[in-house]
C-alpha cells in the first residue's frame, strides 16, 4: 500500500474544503448556522439563480410552461369547447330577459293610457323566462364540466412538473446542493410549483371565456345600437392605460416576494435541523433576529405585491362605473325619444358590464401571469442546470469485470479542486488492497471526506484516476458503484419509519430473516427487542426516542446488510460515550472483517489497528 501526492492553493484551499465542502453529504447541523449573509452564493458572491427584477425571458418561460400542456391537447380542446359552449348560452341570455322586460314595460304604459284591450302578456313574459333559465342552466353545466376538466389537466400537468423536478434534482451533483439552503430548493419544488398548478387550473379556462364574453357582448351591443357602442368602446384606452400600468411593477414586487420567501423556508429549515446546536451555542436571539429580518423584507416585499394586485379591481371599477353612468345617460335619452325600447337599454346596460368583465379579468390574469412567470422561471433554473456526466452502461464489460472483483481500491495520481484554477489535490496517489484498513487523520479542512466523496464519484476529478477491482470508477454506472460501499457516518442518518425499515435500508428485497441476521451482527438485536414493539418500533423525528449509541448500531446493521465491497467509517464513535463506543467498536470490527475499509477518525483508539494510516495535510 502506498500514498504521495502534494497540494496546492494553500491554506484557503484546505479550509474551504474542510468547512464548507468537507462535511457534505454528511455536513453538520451546527456547520449550517454560519452562512450569514452571503448564504447560498456561488463563486464570486453571485446570487444562485434567484428572481431578478425582470424576467429574463417573459415569451420563452411561457412557451415552456405550455409545452407541459402538449400531451393534453384533446382534453384542452374540450375545455375550450366546453368554455365557448358556457359563455355563449350566458352572453345569449340578458337581450332575451330584454325582450320580457319591453313587454311588460308596454304593456303597463299600455295599460296606464287606457287602450282598448291592454293588458300585460305575462304568458308570453313566462315563456321565455323558461327559456332563458334552460340557457342558465345549460351555461351553470358546461361551466361546471369545464372546471371539473381543467382540473384534471392541471393537476396532471403539474405531476409531469413535479416528476421532471424531481427526477432532475437525482441527477443534479452534489456540488449544486452546497451553497443551496435546503428551504430555498423546497421553496422552488413546492412554493413555486403550487403557483403554476393556481395559474393553470383558474386562469386558463378563464382566458377562454373572457375572449368569448368580450367577442360575444361586443356583437350583441352592435346589435342593439351602435351608437351607445360606441360609447361603451371609449372607455377602452382607460382600462388599456390602467393595466399597463399596473402590469408593469407588478412582476418586479412579486419576483423579490418570491426571493424573500425562499430565504425565509431556509433559514427556518436551518434553525430547525440544527435546533440542539442553536440552544446550545445560545444562539436563539440571534436566530430570532435573523427570522425578523428576513420575515420584515418578506412583509414589505408581500404588501407591495398584494398593494398592485388589489389596486387593480378599484382602478377598474371606477373606470367601469363611469362608462355605466354615461350608457345609462345616453340610453335613457334614446329610450326617451322612443329611438330605442326600454328593454334594449336594460339589455344594452348588462352587455355592457359583461364587456368590461372580462377586460377586468384580462388585467387580473395579466397580474397573476407575472407572479407565475416568477415561479416559472425558478423552477425552469433548476432544470437547466448542469447535470452530472452520462452514466455508463450498466451491461458493460467494465461492470461485468467490477461485480466479480473483489474491491481492492487505487488512487492513481488524483487531482480535484473545487475552484476554478485551484487545486486541493495534486497527485495524490494510494492503494489499498481488499481486506485492508486504511485510516485517514488530518486536521479539519485537509481533505479527508472529501477522498471518500472522490472515491463515491460525488465529484468528479480534474485529473488522474480512481479504480476499484480494477476498474475505473467513471466506467461504471453511478448506482451500481455506490451499491458497493457500505458507510457509517458520525450523524446518524435514520428516516421516519419503523426500526425494520431503517435496517431494510440497506438492500431492497431484504427479507425478515437478513435483517435480524444484520442487526444481530451489528449487537443491536439485544436492545431492539426489549422495546416494547421490537423492529415495528416507530422512529420518532430525529430518532430522539434511541439513544446515539443505539442509533450508531443501526447504521452499522444497516451496512451489514447491505454487505459491501468497500466500507467507510467517518468518526463512526466520535458521538458516543467511552463504554458505548466499546460495543459500536466490536461491531464495526465485525463489519470490517474480509472488507477494504476507510477509516476517518481523530481518536488514537479508533486507528491503531489500520494496516496503514495516511496524515492529509491540505489536500495531500
Amino acid at each position: 500500500m502506498s500514498a504521495g501526492g502534494n497540494t496546492k492553493g494553500g491554506a484557503g484551499a484546505s479550509g474551504q474544503a474542510g468547512d464548507a465542502r468537507d462535511g457534505n453529504p454528511m455536513a453538520r447541523p451546527g456547520q449550517m448556522l454560519g452562512r450569514g449573509p452571503g448564504a447560498g452564493r456561488g463563486p464570486g458572491g453571485h446570487g444562485f439563480g434567484m428572481p431578478t427584477e425582470k424576467a429574463k425571458n417573459f415569451k420563452g418561460t411561457l412557451r415552456r410552461l405550455v409545452g407541459y400542456l402538449k400531451p393534453h391537447r384533446p382534453a384542452i380542446l374540450l375545455v375550450f369547447a366546453m368554455a365557448v359552449l358556457s359563455t355563449a348560452f350566458s352572453v345569449a341570455g340578458p337581450k332575451i330577459l330584454g325582450a320580457s322586460i319591453t313587454i311588460l314595460f308596454e304593456g303597463a304604459m299600455a295599460r296606464m293610457r287606457g287602450l282598448p284591450g291592454a293588458a300585460i302578456d305575462f304568458a308570453r313574459i313566462g315563456s321565455i323566462l323558461l327559456r332563458l333559465l334552460g340557457l342558465y342552466l345549460l351555461s351553470a353545466g358546461f361551466g361546471y364540466a369545464t372546471q371539473l376538466v381543467m382540473a384534471r389537466v392541471s393537476q396532471k400537468t403539474v405531476y409531469s412538473f413535479r416528476k421532471a423536478i424531481d427526477e432532475k434534482l437525482s441527477r443534479l451533483p452534489l456540488s449544486y446542493f452546497d451553497g443551496r439552503p435546503h428551504g430555498e430548493i423546497l421553496s422552488r419544488v413546492a412554493n413555486d410549483v403550487d403557483t403554476i398548478a393556481n395559474t393553470l387550473q383558474q386562469s386558463l379556462a378563464q382566458m377562454v371565456t373572457s375572449v368569448v364574453t368580450l367577442a360575444g357582448s361586443v356583437a350583441m351591443m352592435l346589435s342593439i345600437s351602435w351608437k351607445l357602442s360606441l360609447v361603451a368602446v371609449a372607455t377602452l384606452p382607460f382600462y388599456a392605460l390602467a393595466t399597463a400600468a399596473i402590469a408593469k411593477n407588478s412582476q418586479r414586487f412579486y419576483k423579490s416576494q418570491q426571493k424573500h420567501l425562499g430565504e425565509l423556508n431556509g433559514h427556518v429549515e436551518e434553525m430547525y435541523s440544527g435546533h440542539p446546536v442553536v440552544k446550545a451555542f445560545g444562539y436563539e436571539r440571534a436566530s430570532v433576529a435573523r427570522f425578523d429580518e428576513v420575515n420584515g423584507k418578506l412583509y414589505a416585499a408581500a404588501w407591495k405585491a398584494q398593494f398592485v394586485s388589489g389596486i387593480i379591481m378599484p382602478v377598474m371599477n371606477f373606470i367601469n362605473n363611469v362608462g355605466y353612468v354615461l350608457i345609462a345617460v345616453v340610453g335613457g335619452a334614446m329610450a326617451a325619444k322612443r329611438t330605442l325600447a326600454l328593454g334594449d337599454v336594460q339589455a344594452f346596460i348588462q352587455y355592457a358590464r359583461q364587456f368590461t368583465q372580462p377586460i377586468i379579468q384580462t388585467a387580473n390574469i395579466a397580474n397573476v401571469l407575472q407572479s407565475t412567470m416568477a415561479a416559472s422561471e425558478r423552477v425552469f433554473e433548476v432544470l437547466d442546470e448542469e447535470e452530472e456526466s452520462p452514466d455508463a452502461p450498466a451491461d458493460s464489460e467494465a461492470a461485468a469485470i467490477f461485480q466479480a472483483s473483489r474491491g481492492d481500491v487505487r488512487f492513481e495520481g488524483i487531482s480535484f479542486g473545487y475552484g476554478e484554477g485551484r487545486l486541493l489535490m495534486d497527485g495524490l496517489s494510494l492503494e489499498a488492497p481488499r481486506g485492508e484498513t486504511v485510516a485517514i487523520v488530518g486536521p479539519t479542512g485537509a481533505g479527508k471526506t472529501t477522498l471518500v466523496n472522490l472515491l463515491m464519484r460525488f465529484y468528479e476529478l480534474k485529473g488522474g484516476r480512481i479504480t476499484v477491482g480494477g476498474v475505473d470508477i467513471r466506467d461504471l454506472p453511478r448506482g451500481l458503484l455506490r451499491r458497493s460501499f457500505g458507510m457509517v457516518l458520525q450523524d446518524t442518518w435514520l428516516f421516519g419509519g419503523t426500526i425494520r425499515d431503517n435496517i431494510a435500508y440497506g438492500r431492497d428485497g431484504a427479507m425478515e430473516e437478513e435483517i435480524v441476521a444484520a442487526a444481530a451482527a451489528a449487537h443491536a438485536d439485544h436492545f431492539i427487542r426489549v422495546l416494547p414493539r421490537g423492529y415495528d418500533t416507530e422512529l420518532n423525528e430525529d430518532a430522539t426516542n434511541l439513544s446515539q449509541g443505539q442509533k450508531q448500531l443501526l447504521t452499522i446493521a444497516r451496512a451489514f446488510l447491505a454487505d459491501p465491497k468497500v466500507l467507510i467509517l467517518d468518526e463512526a464513535t466520535s458521538s458516543v460515550d467511552t463504554r458505548t463506543e466499546t460495543v459500536v467498536r466490536k461491531a464495526m470490527e465485525r463489519l470490517m472483517e474480509g472488507r477494504t475499509s476507510f477509516v476517518i477518525a481523530h481518536r488514537l483508539s479508533t486507528i491503531r489497528e489500520a494496516d496503514m494510516i495516511i496524515v492529509m495535510d491540505k489536500g495531500g
